[in-house]
């Protein structure tokens, strides 16, 4: 079984995106209070997320590291 995750910066609009389930069954959204947005499945369960004002200085670069904890 292979898991992908999707990362999404739009600059323009100072968001960071991550799904890790399918963005097409996103059934509902609920905002947690801390400008993040979680993006739930029709069973509830978290697919994605979505932070508002992320905001990375023009003169850096946004890297994304992955590490796999566990059995």
């Amino acid at each position: 079984m292979t898991t992908q995750v999707k990362v999404f910066y739009d600059r323009a609009a100072n968001t960071l995106t991550v799904w890790f389930g399918d963005a097409q069954d996103e059934h509902v959204c609920e905002e947690t209070g801390d400008e993040v947005i979680l993006m739930k499945d029709r069973t509830g369960r978290v697919i994605g997320f979505e932070k508002l004002n992320f905001v990375v200085p023009t003169t850096e670069h946004l890297r994304v590291a992955f590490e796999a904890v566990g059995a």
